[in-house]
């Protein structure tokens, strides 16, 4: 072969290697995908695991309502001492569905009758007691019990009655007002029952 033609064959092979080496694609870029079982910059595991914000919500009550916390004061009576009327709101017991623990829109006009009287009597405070059914476990209807006197005191703080005015207690399955064992009987004791409370005696 004449060196010419050889040195314009390894001239042609080394342009051809070259264009081959600089057309070459890298790896393809791959875009992270977020969502369900993809691990996000937050960190590994299941999703919201590390770093991620949730909204908690409390378990096991159906008021859609959330408690505001700064307003919350916990169970139990804090007017010791003070005499108790009993009779006084005897007709403005609130009644609650099955499990439940939402005051209905047919019963708020009751705590309103009860908030009127603690406006016209701002020496006066109330005793909230929640009550529920034979049905469920003992702690799972003292809870429930806490939870209905709870509603009604958020319904009661809504018409402007303070919080230090509002006890409230519980006694589950405790006190029925109806020693029955049927839905009758358990429909009156789902309850929450208002007790006045007045300043002792000087």
């Amino acid at each position: 072969m004449k060196p010419a033609l050889l040195a314009k064959l390894l001239v042609l092979g080394l342009v051809v290697a070259v264009v081959a080496v600089g057309c070459r694609k890298g790896p393809p870029r791959v875009t992270p995908i977020t969502g369900q079982g993809a691990t996000s910059p937050k960190g590994p595991g299941p999703e919201g695991a590390i770093g991620e914000e949730k909204t908690t919500r409390p378990v096991g009550t159906d008021n859609p309502t959330p408690i505001n916390i700064k307003d919350s004061v916990p169970l139990g009576p804090r007017h010791d001492g003070w005499p108790q009327d009993r009779e006084r709101f005897k007709s403005e017991t609130v009644y609650f569905e099955y499990d439940k623990s939402a005051v209905r829109a047919k019963e708020s006009a009751k705590v309103q009758v009860v908030g009127d009287y603690l406006k016209a009597n701002p020496t006066h405070a109330v005793l909230i007691e929640g009550h529920c059914d034979e049905r469920g476990t003992e702690e799972y209807n003292r809870a429930l019990g806490e939870r209905r006197a709870q509603a009604i005191r958020d319904v009661l703080m809504g018409v402007g009655i303070a919080p230090d005015r509002i006890d409230t207690v519980s006694f589950g399955e405790d006190k029925p007002a109806d020693p029955g064992h049927d839905e009758t009987a358990w429909g009156k004791n789902r309850r929450g029952e208002f007790i006045l409370l007045t300043p002792p005696a000087k």
